[in-house]
């Protein structure tokens, strides 16, 4: 947990490495996806501390999503005082499902694509739809995942996962919650139960242990025992999602070879 002299430390030093960062990249600014909660709400403030108000430009992508969300999402960008575009994406999904679907049945492969892949789509499409608009504005896409998350693959490999660069992959949910309060963000947001907008349930009841168990886990590497195995389990089965993706090693002898030399 981070003590309140290193907290305000951290956010000097990450608001400089979020600008640096950008600058080095040559980009214009950041996209950045606004679901209304408070991962993302806390990486809009440090890009806005950072960069500017005028450099950093939020995107609600409801698919299916509740209303409620998408009023959060406005909350947060008036906060902060960001721009915040709202594109509904569920019209796309149900035509990519239904088509997945149909060829599928078409070819007798399966009746149809398995809930998990089709609640996986959502995060995929509003990816596509976030780099889409960074690339037409030379801005880069921040991502808004935290350590915990990330620590049992909690999070969709090429949709939520990606991004060009996360200033908050490091800190566990209790310290994204400190960072948000210093920050400003209100306390609606900071304080409503987590949820990916995806399922219909908390992520903490899709996960079947809480945001503070696995926080625990991280900091002292035990907390209760049915938590701890559960952990390890997910820690286990996600590790793709935290590495670079395989290649074959061709050995060849040429420029790119030389240079790692």
């Amino acid at each position: 947990m981070l003590e309140e002299k290193r907290l305000r430390q951290e956010l000097q030093n990450v608001s400089l490495w979020i600008k640096e960062y950008v600058e080095k990249a040559g980009a214009e600014g950041v996209v950045v996806g606004n679901s209304g909660g408070k991962d993302s709400a806390v990486v809009i403030a440090l890009a806005q501390k950072a960069l500017g108000k005028d450099k950093v430009i939020t995107i609600a992508m409801p698919c299916s999503s509740m209303h409620e969300d998408i009023q959060d999402a406005r909350l947060i960008a008036n906060t902060f005082e960001v721009p915040v575009l709202c594109i509904d994406l569920t019209e796309q999904y149900v035509q990519l499902e239904s088509k997945l679907n149909q060829e599928l049945q078409k070819h007798k492969i399966a009746n149809q694509i398995t809930k998990e892949a089709g609640i996986n789509i959502k995060p995929r499409l509003r990816m596509t739809t976030l780099y889409a608009i960074a690339q037409t504005m030379n801005y880069l896409v921040i991502g808004t995942g935290n350590l915990c998350e990330r620590m049992v693959g909690y999070t969709t490999k090429w949709g939520d996962s990606a991004s060009d660069f996360n200033p908050i992959a490091n800190f566990t949910v209790e310290e994204v919650l400190k960072l948000g309060e210093y920050l400003g963000v209100p306390d609606k947001i900071l304080h409503k139960a987590p949820n990916d907008g995806l399922g219909g349930l908390t992520d903490e009841e899709k996960m079947g242990i809480t945001y503070k168990q696995i926080a625990e886990y991280i900091e002292t590497g035990k907390t209760e025992k049915g938590a701890t195995e559960i952990i390890k389990r997910k820690y286990q089965a996600s590790c793709h999602k935290r590495k670079e993706i395989p290649t074959y090693p061709v050995q060849r002898e040429n420029f790119l070879e030389q240079e790692k030399k």
